[in-house]
């Protein structure tokens, strides 16, 4: 399937490692250009290095903190400058997981993954309505549909009533916005804790990701490259049915019941 992507133009925020990352990989595959933002110039630099090799694409690196005003509308520039506009923003940037978040570290979560991911949006979509098409991807987390941390379910919650408001605002305008819900994913980050997490229990990694693959339809646990194989089509102009609603990337959990 041509997903339509040559020539489009993305932004990824927390581009340089996770989905983020393998989100990037698969829009440059598809021939769109590609902006890798994060907060790390070493780490963001040379990941948009590797992506230029494997593909042939124009991946550029972009250092940003888009829990700042200033830092965002700076990398806005300089995306729109290189690039001459930008189509596709995928919302990707947050505050490493390491598990359950503390109470006390919601303002700085909503900051960034709320706040950052609006700043984010506002700076690229008027130029999107403009032209009459765009795509914003808006990465939140199947912790919006569970209880079991108060700061993890509020940003995340957060993300999809942003999303929707932002679809109704937008649609007609030919900008589409989406959130996108993994759940477990075995990127590096979350590998290490499950790491952490098995050492304090005294068994194995292998064990526990195990036991979370056991509540898993697929039996296993998603790969950072097939959340970013859903990122890609949603970023295409085929996705044009899917808009204001949550896209959920789990491989099916046991049980619930969605609707």
């Amino acid at each position: 399937m041509d997903l339509q992507l040559a020539g489009k133009r993305a932004v990824i925020t927390g581009g340089s490692r996770g989905i983020g990352f393998a989100a990037g990989r698969a829009l440059a595959a598809e021939g769109a250009s590609v902006a890798l933002v994060a907060r790390t110039a070493s780490a963001v630099e040379e990941q948009a290095k590797v992506l230029r090799a494997e593909t042939g694409a124009d991946v550029i690196g972009v250092v940003a903190d888009t829990g700042d005003d200033a830092s965002v509308t700076e990398m806005a520039g300089i995306v729109k400058d290189r690039f001459g506009g930008v189509d596709i923003l995928v919302n990707n940037a947050a505050m490493t997981n390491p598990g359950v978040i503390p109470e006390d570290d919601l303002e700085a979560e909503i900051n960034v993954k709320v706040r950052g991911y609006l700043r984010c949006a506002r700076a690229f979509a008027p130029e999107m309505a403009e032209r009459g098409w765009g795509r914003i991807i808006n990465i939140s987390g199947l912790a919006a549909r569970y209880a079991g941390s108060v700061t993890g379910s509020i940003r995340n919650a957060a993300v999809v009533a942003m999303s929707k408001n932002l679809a109704d605002e937008l649609g007609a305008s030919g900008v589409n916005v989406v959130s996108v819900q993994p759940a477990a994913t075995r990127t590096d980050t979350w590998l290490d804790n499950l790491g952490r997490r098995a050492e304090a229990m005294g068994c194995e990694r292998a064990e526990l990701e195990q036991q979370v693959a056991a509540t898993i339809s697929i039996e296993r646990v998603v790969e950072p490259h097939e959340v970013a194989a859903v990122i890609a089509f949603l970023a295409s102009p085929l996705s044009v049915a899917i808009n204001g609603d949550s896209v959920i990337t789990s491989g099916g959990l046991k049980g619930p019941i969605y609707y």
